[in-house]
């Protein structure tokens, strides 16, 4: 994937403050040609820049409130076949292969304690899957971001 220049982390910087903002719009904030904007979506379009509109969406208004992170060691032979039965439970929202300890680090979110350890009897089920630990999340002090990134690659 090839990096995004400044005025492609612009575009998106816009669209970050107004997400229903329409190419017109984009180009008279950004002071560019409506072509321009609109070629520049479609290439970020296309080389998978932009992220799935869902990603957007608090778990919490879905009734799941509760965040956890389970570390997950599992057999290296089984590891496609882990992976995807971890994709098949949908209060699993993110998962990554890691170095140390733990072969996967799980983010999963569920409606309270009792559901977590359901989420968990399932992903414990998954053959492959020797040992987990779990780390309920108290607060999230800061979500997800990429602004501060794209706010210095605008800069140039």
């Amino acid at each position: 994937m090839d990096e995004i220049d400044p005025l492609d982390a612009r575009i998106l910087l816009a669209l970050d403050d107004e997400p229903d903002a329409t190419i017109l719009t984009l180009s008279r904030r950004l002071g560019i040609a409506r072509n321009t904007a609109h070629a520049r979506l479609r290439r970020l379009a296309d080389r998978g820049v932009l992220g799935a509109t869902s990603r957007r969406i608090d778990p919490a208004a879905l009734g799941l409130k509760l965040t956890a992170f389970i570390s997950l060691e599992a057999r290296q032979a089984d590891a496609p076949a882990t992976e995807s039965a971890l994709v098949q439970i949908p209060e699993v929202v993110e998962v990554h292969s890691t170095t140390g300890d733990a072969d996967y680090l799980l983010k999963v979110v569920a409606r309270d304690t009792s559901d977590l350890r359901r989420i968990t009897a399932d992903i414990l089920a998954i053959d492959g899957v020797e040992r987990s630990g779990t780390v309920i999340s108290l607060d999230e002090v800061m979500g997800p971001r990429v602004s501060a990134l794209l706010e210095r690659v605008a800069a140039g």
